[in-house]
């Protein structure tokens, strides 16, 4: 399948609350080419523009502000330690992926879903 197809469910995906664009992007590339470790890239490139536009964004705000009077410095490492803590994140997520399937993962996200839903019909956590 092309990817044109492969793009259509973020988007319709994003109106809908509580939907995730990661989520919508894996599971239709999974359903299209059942390989985990490209779903899983297709993922995060679709996410560069919009992180990228709003780190660029934080960026130019952070670097007006100059807190303190510390200058550009702080917010540039920031960026850069950022940077690199992300791409090796997601290099060990694709390592990770590419080992094992996304059960865990569904396993970890029901077991906190129904957690919160728990907590907030009891009234421990307010919405």
């Amino acid at each position: 399948m092309g990817h044109g197809e492969r793009g259509l469910p973020p988007g319709v995906a994003m109106p809908a609350e509580h939907a995730r664009r990661s989520g919508a992007t894996m599971s239709t590339a999974l359903v299209l080419d059942p390989n985990r470790v490209a779903a899983t890239r297709l993922s995060f490139f679709l996410g560069i523009p919009t992180l990228t536009g709003a780190g660029l964004y934080e960026l130019r705000d952070a670097l007006g502000s100059e807190a303190g009077g510390a200058g550009p410095m702080p917010p540039i490492v920031g960026t850069a330690v950022s940077f690199v803590i992300a791409y090796a994140s997601i290099a060990w997520l694709l390592r990770c992926v590419a080992r094992r399937s996304f059960n865990v993962f569904v396993i970890y996200r029901i077991t906190v879903g129904a957690l919160l839903l728990a907590l907030l019909g009891t009234g421990v956590l307010a919405a």
